[in-house]
């Protein structure tokens, strides 16, 4: 049998809305969301208390508010969160340097090769979830799995302060009874369709035949089969080891629609900066990659005077750079990307002109706000307009 990784996902408890609750004790005990209080408002963080009357994440303020009338709202303090996140990202490289942040209160350790030095992989964990709690006053769940799909489910499955270990032994047994959109990519309507072939749990997703599985779900019929499985290959991710963080589309027909191709930038621009402001990196050059049909590539960058990881600040730049190939080159492409280099490491407790002013705060707050809800109810549920 092929050596088992030791992988752990460690996801903070509520974490704005417990950070609140350790910086306000009053707040112990009682419902609380973080959020504004406009029409417009979304509640960016539930505690576990609010959680009871069905509040969560994303859920429109106003609804919130009416499922309970004793709720607090907090207003966002992104610099104390990201202060805490740098100090809990300082914990984890103490015991490995194989980490893939997905946000400010979550990521993936390999820690297989930290065994010989720190104890096996439970030992880690727990001595990890204790040092959070020692030296941060916060709580987190912790699961433990030989990949990261399994790791990630096993931190959710005894929240809060969980801690959960599945095995080859256990993978199965612990998967089989769950729904089947505990599965990474199966969101409200795929499980819906999935519902209709009577496929309701992860065992039934699992002794499904692949060639029914292709005419159910399509292209992704084997990934999914995988999973059901409890098999995950893809490695932990770190980004100290790259140069560049990009995202590029190639177009089965070339593409000269200038508004269609300014969108697809916006969208590729806000999932860079989310992966930047994931692993706490800045970034201080950006590039824009364009290819004609015949294939050949042009590049255009720039290097900005504060490097950052604000979706509306790489935004602006890189939309000027396009306004500049386009009145250049505007021929059809057949492929377009954008990329960031230059990294500054904010875990190291840069603060540059973080939070300096006013602007910049809100801006930090959106981009929190928008990763948070596209991380927990899927990939580009929240997408920025051009307009």
């Amino acid at each position: 049998m092929k050596a088992s990784r030791h992988i752990l996902h460690i996801d903070m408890d509520a974490f704005f809305a417990s950070v609140e609750q350790m910086d306000h004790p009053h707040l112990k005990g009682k419902p609380i969301v973080v959020g504004g209080r406009s029409k417009r408002s979304v509640v960016s963080a539930a505690s576990y208390e609010a959680r009871k009357y069905g509040i969560h994440s994303a859920m429109p303020m106003s609804t919130a508010l009416r499922q309970c009338n004793t709720l607090i709202v907090m207003p966002h303090r992104m610099q104390r969160y990201s202060e805490l996140s740098r100090e809990i990202h300082r914990i984890f490289k103490d015991y490995t340097p194989l980490i893939e942040p997905l946000s400010v209160d979550e990521a993936f350790l390999d820690v297989t090769g930290s065994t010989g030095l720190f104890g096996d992989a439970e030992t880690i964990g727990h001595t990890i979830k204790d040092r959070i709690k020692n030296e941060t006053g916060l709580t987190a769940s912790v699961g433990i799995a030989p990949n990261k799909f399994l790791a990630k489910l096993a931190s959710d499955l005894d929240k809060p302060d969980g801690f959960v270990k599945i095995t080859h032994e256990n993978m199965q047994s612990i998967l089989d009874p769950l729904a089947v959109n505990k599965i990474w990519g199966i969101g409200k309507q795929s499980f819906a369709h999935l519902k209709q072939f009577h496929i309701r749990t992860i065992k039934d997703l699992r002794v499904t035949p692949i060639e029914q599985l292709v005419k159910i779900v399509g292209n992704s019929a084997e990934s999914l089969h995988r999973l059901a499985q409890g098999i995950d290959n893809r490695p932990v991710q770190t980004l100290s080891q790259r140069k560049s963080i990009s995202s590029e589309h190639t177009f089965s027909d070339d593409e000269s629609d200038q508004e269609h191709l300014k969108q697809l930038l916006l969208d590729q621009v806000q999932e860079v900066a989310c992966r930047l402001r994931a692993y706490h990196f800045k970034a201080k050059t950006i590039q824009l990659k364009f290819r004609s049909g015949n294939f050949e590539t042009f590049t255009r960058s720039a290097t900005l005077e504060t490097p950052t990881a604000s979706t509306d600040i790489l935004w602006d730049h890189a939309k000027t750079l396009f306004e500049i190939w386009r009145k250049s080159r505007p021929f059809a492409l057949r492929l377009l990307g954008f990329g960031v280099s230059q990294f500054i490491d904010m875990t190291h407790g840069q603060q540059l002109t973080l939070f300096e002013d006013e602007q910049e705060k809100k801006l930090e707050t959106l981009d929190s706000v928008v990763d948070d809800i596209n991380r927990r109810f899927g990939k580009n549920k929240v997408k920025r307009s051009m307009i």
